[in-house]
């Protein structure tokens, strides 16, 4: 009698229960029924099923009813693990949000920038960085300019100034020679920083700056002198070598103390001076020391290229054009030669 009332009242709700109801619990009943009927000892859930569950889960909200074989959490979680894989995809598709990172060699190419050109801004370094095809943006550049040292060295700055007035610059300077019998010779020269000549030279034991200032006139003949002349701070150049030089109308600039380097032209013609002379003799004295400088300063001006002027030679030695013999010089007793092609 109970089991037949029952029955009415079960008919009596599938009917008043809507069409598309019924179809998705018939759907979901035929599911679970697949999943029962595999041949595995027990029941596994697939990818696909898991899918199918979270679809009946977003468009019926009586899938609760209908579940057996999963808990309706589970269903949940399976939910909740397809929104980070889905978000998870999303990101690795789309482009990259924010700010680009500056790359490596851009940074490398700003701080020398900055080192080399200190009067340059964010705007210079940035107009050169576009002409050598880097995209970056100008806020970019100023800001890894804050991260940039600004001083550059002070070899770098003297450097710079010479370079922009070698044409009106001089140098002077002493160095010594040890003689067979065991004195010292002082020998005295100046040098010109365009073409690097030795205009004078004198050789001495005894400098002083009273004899300093005689040679002045010999190194700088009227109309020749140069705007600046720069010497070290040697006790022999005294109060009078700078008046006479601004006598001349030319400015003295002092090197500052223990710094070779502010006078590098001079220093680097005595480090040539002695390698390619002074290291294979032995001066016996003044008169021989003079003898020698005054070759080597003749070989020096015509025969000798300098990588400073472009292989070339302060007196400008022609390039040969014709095709004959090769003829080799003697240049100071052999210890150099001179190579010309036959007329």
């Amino acid at each position: 009698m109970f089991r037949l009332i029952g029955l009415y009242l079960g008919t009596l709700i599938r009917l008043l229960r809507a069409r598309r109801s019924l179809l998705l619990e018939n759907l979901a009943l035929r599911q679970q029924l697949t999943v029962l009927k595999r041949r595995n000892p027990r029941p596994r859930l697939e990818l696909v099923d898991k899918f199918f569950w979270v679809a009946v889960r977003r468009f019926w909200s009586g899938w609760q009813q209908a579940l057996i074989i999963a808990t309706p959490e589970t269903v949940v979680r399976w939910h909740r693990g397809g929104f980070r894989l889905y978000w998870e995809l999303i990101s690795k598709v789309r482009r990259p949000v924010g700010r680009r990172q500056t790359s490596k060699e851009v940074r490398e190419l700003i701080f020398p920038m900055v080192a080399e050109n200190p009067m340059w801004g964010a705007p210079r370094i940035h107009g050169e960085l576009l002409m050598l095809g880097f995209d970056v943006s100008e806020r970019t550049v100023a800001r890894w300019i804050k991260q940039a040292p600004r001083d550059p060295e002070p070899a770098t700055r003297w450097l710079s100034f010479l370079r922009n007035h070698r044409e009106a610059i001089a140098a002077m300077d002493f160095f010594t020679v040890p003689t067979i019998t065991f004195s010292v010779l002082y020998c005295f020269f100046v040098i010109s920083h365009d073409r690097r000549r030795i205009p004078h030279f004198n050789v001495t034991k005894h400098p002083t700056s009273f004899c300093i200032v005689q040679q002045l006139p010999e190194a700088f003949p009227f109309g020749s002198a140069p705007r600046f002349v720069i010497f070290d701070g040697d006790a022999k150049y005294g109060l009078e070598v700078p008046a006479a030089v601004r006598s001349l109308k030319v400015d003295p600039v002092r090197a500052s103390f223990e710094s070779p380097f502010q006078n590098g032209v001079a220093e680097r013609w005595v480090g040539s001076c002695r390698q390619d002379l002074l290291d294979h003799i032995i001066a016996v004295d003044e008169r021989h020391l003079k003898r020698l400088l005054s070759e080597y300063v003749r070989y020096y001006h015509k025969d000798r290229t300098h990588l400073g002027l472009g292989k070339g030679t302060p007196d400008g030695r022609t390039r040969a054009i014709a095709s004959g013999r090769v003829l080799s010089h003697v240049r100071l007793g052999g210890l150099h030669h001179r190579y010309d092609r036959a007329a």
